[in-house]
C-alpha cells in the first residue's frame, strides 16, 4: 500500500488525483478533485485484473502479461472545458505472464497467477533498462520466483491473498500464515477472506463476519467490501464526521455521543483516538445502489466502486458524491 506521503507526490496543489480501475475494458483513468469527479478514460485496453502503485509506479496485472508504467514520466490530457486531466501512461511489458493479482513491497513488485505462482522484481530497475534489451537472472530485472500458493487474488507489502490462506513473502520464499479463502489483503495487516475480515493479534482475529471480497486502509481509515455492502472504520465512517461537527460545535472533541455516553466508554472494539474507535466497522450508506466491488483511499478522499461502474468519493467530513463511468468487471481501484 503506497503512504500518504508517496501518494500526495502524485496529487496537485489543486487536490486533483487519479483513481485507476482494473476494468474488463482495460485500465480506466479518473480524474477526482477534491470529492468532484471529473475527466476519465481508458488508458489501456486489455483484461486487467488487478491495479497496484507505489509512489510513481503503476503495475497491472492483465489476461496476458504483467504491465508497469512510471507516472513521472506520464503525459497529461487536459479538458479545457472542465479543467480536469488524465494521464496517459506508457505501459510495458514485463514477461511475468498471464496474471491475477499484483502489488508491491516498497519498491519490488510481486505479481502472482492462478495456478498460485508468485514471483518478484525490481520494478525500478525493470523500467530504467536498456530499452528493448534482453532482461536476464544476472541483471536484477528478471522475474524470480519465490514460491507456490494456492490461486493467487491479492498482493501488498510482502502479503499474498491465496484460495488456501494468507502467505508471507520472505526472503527465503513464501510461508503460509494461516487462514483459508483469502481474497484481498493489507499490508496493514488485515485479510478479507470468504468468511470475514481479520486483523493480526494474537493469531488473526475476526473484525466483520460474511465474505469480503475487497478492502483497503490507510492509517485510521479503512473501507471494506461484504457482500457487496460496504464497511467502514475511523475517518471513513459518518460517525466520524458526527464527532468533528460536535468538536467544531462544542471546541470539545467527542464531547457526547447521542446516548449521552462518551465515545471512549461505548464499549467499543478496538483502540481510540480521539474518541472514534479505529476497529469500529459500521456499514456505510452510499447514495447509489449496486455491490460495492473495489475500494481504494487517496490523500485525504476514499473511494468505492460498485459492480455496474459507479464510482463514489467522500472526504472525512463529508457525503459520498458519486458518478457514472458505464465500465463493467471492475476488478480493483487504486490512487
Amino acid at each position: 500500500m503506497p503512504t500518504i506521503d508517496e501518494k500526495r507526490v502524485y496529487t496537485d496543489n489543486a487536490g486533483t488525483e487519479t483513481v485507476l480501475l482494473a476494468t474488463g475494458l482495460g485500465v480506466v483513468s479518473v480524474s477526482v478533485s477534491d470529492d468532484l469527479i471529473g475527466e476519465f478514460g481508458v488508458v489501456r485496453r486489455c483484461e486487467a485484473r488487478d491495479v497496484a502503485t507505489a509512489g510513481s509506479l503503476v503495475a497491472v496485472a492483465t489476461e496476458e502479461d504483467v504491465l508497469l508504467a512510471d507516472r513521472s514520466d506520464a503525459d497529461v490530457a487536459s479538458d479545457a472545458a472542465t479543467s480536469t486531466a488524465t494521464q496517459r501512461l506508457d505501459f510495458a511489458e514485463t514477461g511475468f505472464g498471464p496474471a491475477t493479482a499484483v502489488g508491491f513491497d516498497e519498491k519490488t513488485l510481486l505479481a502472482g497467477d492462478e495456478s498460485g505462482r508468485v514471483a518478484r522484481s525490481a520494478a525500478e530497475e525493470r523500467l530504467s533498462g536498456p530499452e528493448g534489451g534482453e532482461r536476464n537472472e544476472s541483471d536484477g530485472t528478471a522475474w524470480t520466483e519465490v514460491g507456490t500458493t494456492g490461486a493467487v487474488r491479492a498482493v501488498e507489502g510482502g502479503l499474498v491473498a491465496a484460495a488456501d490462506g494468507v502467505y508471507r513473502v520472505g526472503s527465503a520464499g513464501v510461508t503460509h500464515a494461516g487462514l483459508d479463502d483469502a481474497r484481498d489483503v493489507d499490508a496493514e495487516p488485515l485479510v478479507a477472506t470468504g468468511s470475514g475480515l481479520y486483523k493480526l493479534g494474537n493469531g488473526w482475529m475476526d473484525v466483520l463476519d460474511g465474505p469480503v471480497d475487497a478492502l483497503d486502509a490507510a492509517g485510521e481509515r479503512g473501507l471494506a467490501a461484504v457482500d457487496g455492502a460496504l464497511y467502514a472504520r475511523g475517518l471513513d465512517t459518518e460517525r466520524a464526521a458526527d464527532v468533528g461537527d460536535a468538536a467544531d460545535r462544542s471546541g470539545v472533541p467527542n464531547e457526547r455521543d447521542d446516548d449521552g455516553r462518551s465515545g471512549a466508554a461505548n464499549g467499543e472494539d478496538g483502540d481510540d483516538w480521539d474518541g472514534i474507535a479505529t476497529d469500529g466497522w459500521t456499514e456505510a450508506v452510499l447514495p447509489v445502489d449496486g455491490d460495492v466491488v473495489a475500494v481504494t483511499h487517496g490523500v485525504d478522499a476514499s473511494y468505492a466502486v460498485t459492480a455496474d461502474g459507479t464510482l463514489a468519493v467522500r472526504l472525512p467530513d463529508g457525503a459520498w458524491r458519486y458518478r457514472g463511468l458505464g465500465v463493467r468487471d471492475v476488478a480493483a481501484a487504486a490512487v
